[in-house]
């Protein structure tokens, strides 16, 4: 049985998501982090863990966005996905998440705190279904979206992308 994005969407409860696509938190861990035992980055204490499913259909993306913890990607379903890393001197990671190990595409991937990263699925009509996991966990108050004309000046090599890739 081939299953779509709405069945997906449906089935697992997501919604909307700030940055692109649509997510639902899967897992908070109960155990925290205090603050003081936590790079200047963060603005608070923070749960160990977090976990969500996020899905991405064709036409849409995760604007480049960064947050003070690394995330790990995990792909479950659908066509594959591409992840653009930037990291602080202007290097461009790609990552593809998909099921053709051949073709260079992995089950994981992870994002290095601090790194801009955005991501789409880049087959017409396709649609990708994954997950993240975020340590120490994910909070909005570590969360920035990038702002076009601040990336674009920062990184001019990767303007075209920044273009595609900012709200």
């Amino acid at each position: 049985m081939q299953y779509t994005a709405d069945y997906f969407i449906n089935k697992l409860g997501l919604t909307k998501h700030v940055e692109g696509g649509s997510f639902k938190e899967t897992y908070r861990a109960n155990l925290e982090i205090n603050k003081q035992n936590l790079p200047a980055d963060f603005k608070g204490n923070r749960n160990i863990s977090t976990g969500i499913y996020f899905l991405l259909e064709h036409g849409q993306f995760s604007a480049f966005h960064k947050i003070a913890s690394d995330e790990m990607w995990h792909f479950y379903y659908g066509q594959t996905l591409t992840v653009y890393e930037i990291e602080p001197d202007g290097n461009l990671i790609t990552h593809k998440l998909g099921t053709n190990l051949e073709n260079g595409e992995t089950f994981q991937c992870v994002i290095k705190s601090g790194n801009w990263f955005g991501s789409r699925c880049e087959v017409p009509n396709g649609f990708s279904l994954v997950g993240c996991t975020v340590s120490p966990g994910f909070d909005f108050a570590d969360f920035e979206l990038a702002n076009k004309e601040s990336l674009t000046i920062q990184y001019p090599h990767l303007n075209e992308l920044i273009g595609q890739m900012c709200y």
